[in-house]
């Protein structure tokens, strides 16, 4: 009972680093990963990318978050898009897990129309809470689009298998959750913002904004337990890792 992984790019922006290593002078140019996942009873997709009026219009999208970030996104990098590169019907896919409620992880929901959304009940219900909503960031246009939402707590084993389980790495946002895939090859987790880069990870130098940096240190080893068990760690935002790692339409084994 295989399943396939893949990994695609929808967009990169461009920020101070200090954003995600606190106190290091310069600028980062990123990548705004996605993930669709094969399984042999239905297509689940891990986060969605930015939205496409970004493509045109990122300050009418994005608002003051406008002057913290560079976007580079061009027609066909949106998931719809990225998704149909692959073949994929965007109507075909069954559950959209959602890492956390940020713009450039939630911006291409509406691209999904037919997906079950699955959430950490936390992250969903900061997401409702106006001073949540200013204090993380949110933008409900994102996210509000009348999807069914699962919201869940902790571990959630989406298939009842345990080859695509959610994992909560709260810190980054209140209810932030990362993804556990079971490959042949065996267990890879998408960090998302958990762990934006190698150097988060080993270091555990977190970003300059974080909304508890005691729960996020705790996901971070958790993330470390997770690897010397035997884990692969997709870190979320590395462009030194993304520029290694396969992507759609090739797969991840």
């Amino acid at each position: 009972m295989s399943i396939k992984l893949y990994a695609m790019t929808c967009g990169w922006l461009t920020s101070d680093l200090s954003m995600m290593l606190a106190g290091k002078p310069g600028k980062i140019r990123f990548p705004v990963p996605a993930y669709v996942i094969k399984h042999p009873r239905g297509w689940v997709l891990f986060d969605t990318g930015l939205h496409p009026q970004c493509q045109h219009d990122v300050r009418g999208r994005l608002g003051f978050m406008a002057d913290l970030f560079q976007v580079e996104f061009r027609p066909g990098e949106d998931i719809q898009s990225r998704l149909e590169q692959l073949d994929i019907d965007v109507n075909r896919i069954e559950y959209l897990v959602n890492s956390h409620l940020h713009f450039d992880h939630t911006g291409g929901n509406s691209l999904i129309p037919n997906a079950k959304i699955i959430i950490q009940k936390k992250e969903w219900q900061a997401g409702q809470t106006p001073e949540f909503i200013q204090a993380n960031g949110y933008t409900k246009a994102d996210y509000d689009h009348g999807h069914l939402i699962q919201q869940v707590s902790g571990e959630h084993d989406v298939f009842g298998d345990g080859r695509i389980v959610t994992i909560p790495t709260f810190g980054h946002t209140p209810g932030h959750q990362s993804l556990k895939v079971r490959l042949d090859s065996g267990d890879i987790i998408l960090t998302a913002d958990a762990c934006y880069l190698k150097e988060t990870l080993a270091n555990l130098h977190l970003p300059h904004l974080v909304h508890n940096r005691s729960e996020m240190l705790d996901s971070l080893l958790l993330l470390r337990k997770l690897q010397r068990a035997g884990a692969r760690i997709f870190y979320g935002h590395d462009p030194d890792f993304w520029a290694q790692l396969p992507q759609a339409p090739k797969e991840i084994v």
